[in-house]
């Protein structure tokens, strides 16, 4: 757990930085930048992620509407899983000067992040679906 922390400090740091590097000029952003713009859009609501777990956490119970809470919680989980998952395979096929500063990638890493890019995206989806359907079961109390 330690490390997966250290890991996501490192890699949200990472992030950090590449958002505040200057584009130059027009040019179309790269895909290295479009797959850490969309982690960048998503990373924020892993804070959110764990305060709904909490607030679901406290409804579970054996009834129907108990396990529609266990439910979205588990997705919840699941959804912050893939996102720990995703960043820690990410940094260990990628160095930060791939990341950051534009490095050129071997045929081997170009496919790669073709895969990444694939699977940032699903990645966005299941943690957006699993916030909207907590947040959903959470207002209708």
């Amino acid at each position: 757990m330690k490390q997966i922390l250290s890991l996501s400090l490192l890699l949200f740091g990472l992030a950090f930085i590449s958002c505040n590097q200057k584009k130059k000029g027009d040019e179309k952003p790269s895909q290295m930048e479009q797959v850490m713009a969309i982690h960048d859009e998503v990373m924020p609501k892993m804070g959110k992620l764990g305060k709904l777990v909490g607030e679901l956490k406290s409804k579970v119970d054996t009834t129907a509407m108990g396990q529609q809470y266990e439910a979205a919680m588990k997705d919840l989980q699941d959804a912050n899983t893939a996102m720990m998952d995703w960043m820690k395979n990410f940094g260990d096929r990628f160095d930060s000067e791939e990341i950051l500063e534009g490095k050129a990638l071997s045929e081997e890493k170009q496919l790669w992040l073709n895969e990444e890019e694939e699977k940032v995206k699903a990645l966005k989806n299941q943690i957006n679906s699993s916030i909207a359907e907590a947040e959903q079961l959470l207002s209708e109390e």
